[in-house]
């Protein structure tokens, strides 16, 4: 199964929303936090999500559904 790394980032509207978990849950994508930062107004976070190329995209225009913005991250960010 592919599996790509994203950038997610919540904005004062997205950030108190479980939405990493509802992507988990409501898609056949498994998500794993690599690295994240969380402030009062606003996060982010680095996810490897994998899945079936249609599960991932499904999962991630749901997310921007909800008003999250969501990157794809290229290159080795976090190793391991």
């Amino acid at each position: 199964m592919p599996k790509f790394r994203y950038m997610f980032t919540f904005g004062e509207d997205t950030i108190k929303e479980p939405v990493i978990y509802l992507v988990g849950k409501h898609f056949d994508v498994v998500t794993n936090i690599r690295r994240a930062q969380i402030e009062q107004d606003h996060a982010w976070a680095v996810l490897e999500i994998e899945g079936a190329d249609d599960e991932i995209e499904r999962a991630l225009t749901y997310a921007r559904g909800l008003g999250v913005q969501v990157n794809l991250m290229e290159g080795d960010v976090i190793t391991g």
